[in-house]
């Protein structure tokens, strides 16, 4: 969709990080927002940035889980707006652990989030848009939807799972005559608060060789691998959008663990574990090490 199209957009996990950046540079565009978040204040601000560009922006506090929130909101956006171009299905979390190790509530409060809030997004705008004759929903995934990581089950499984249903779905749009569309970008490290947030269970000692430093895991990521800022990857994502892409990769990261994973579907497995077994090797050294 080209951008004097773009009337409407609706954004989930809208307080910081992709979510905002995306709303801000759509508010640049002249689209109107309905931005939603469950953190009242970041949710807020981002609307308030947005208005001060001159565009109609609303704030909602949103639990994406909660099926029937997400609906509620859907139908106030449309009343509100009257009609909805573009969903960002972003808000996301993450956590860490062992499949051992990790509970049950842990695969279910990222699932809940993660996948479920993209069916219900999905689900609560698709049969507005359908009746509007318009729209694109745009679903974010990650790398980690493409190339699994020891240690990340729960974020693996949602991630590759929103994948999949974005796939499908975009299959079935196609099929329906492409009036309404749908995109999934799949990041690469991103410099948003999500890893500070995540939550990482003590059984990463059993992939990492003994106790970890959780701080320190959350510092190297933002400092060695998260190199894409949310303005650069909403440019990409925005552009992917454009051109009606089915995939959009974001950072040279994202494109490089894609390439890996296409040349060695499987084999990327062993390569990962090797690296990850030296580092525990080199970590039961260190705490052995006199002094």
């Amino acid at each position: 969709m080209n951008d004097k199209d773009n009337r409407v957009a609706a954004v989930t996990g809208a307080a910081s990080g992709i979510g905002r950046a995306l709303a801000l540079e759509l508010a640049g565009r002249g689209v109107g927002l309905a931005v939603a978040d469950i953190n009242e204040r970041g949710v807020e601000e981002t609307a308030a940035l947005a208005r001060q560009q001159g565009v109609t922006a609303t704030a909602t506090v949103l639990d994406v889980s909660e099926r029937a929130a997400v609906i509620d909101w859907a139908e106030g956006v449309m009343t509100e707006f009257g009609a909805v171009d573009l969903l960002f299905n972003n808000a996301g979390v993450a956590q860490s652990g062992s499949v051992a190790g990790n509970g049950f509530d842990d695969y279910e409060w990222v699932m809940g989030i993660n996948f479920w809030g993209v069916v219900n997004g999905t689900k609560a705008f698709l049969p507005l848009m359908r009746e509007a004759g318009r729209g694109h929903i745009v679903n974010i995934a990650s790398i980690f939807g493409v190339f699994a990581q020891p240690g990340m089950s729960t974020y693996n499984a949602s991630k590759f799972a929103v994948r999949g249903f974005t796939e499908s779905l975009r299959q079935e749009l196609d099929i329906l005559g492409g009036a309404i569309s749908a995109t999934c970008v799949i990041p690469g490290g991103i410099r948003t608060g999500i890893a500070h947030s995540a939550r990482m269970s003590p059984s990463l000692a059993e992939i990492h060789g003994g106790p970890v430093d959780t701080d320190q895991i959350r510092d190297d990521f933002l400092n060695r691998l998260a190199r894409t800022t949310p303005e650069q990857a909403v440019r990409t994502i925005l552009s992917g959008v454009e051109r009606n892409a089915r995939r959009v990769l974001v950072g040279a990261d994202a494109k490089l663990l894609d390439l890996m994973q296409r040349l060695m579907p499987s084999a990327y497995q062993r390569l990962v574990t090797a690296a990850m077994r030296r580092e525990a090797a080199r970590a039961r050294r260190a705490r052995q090490a006199p002094g």
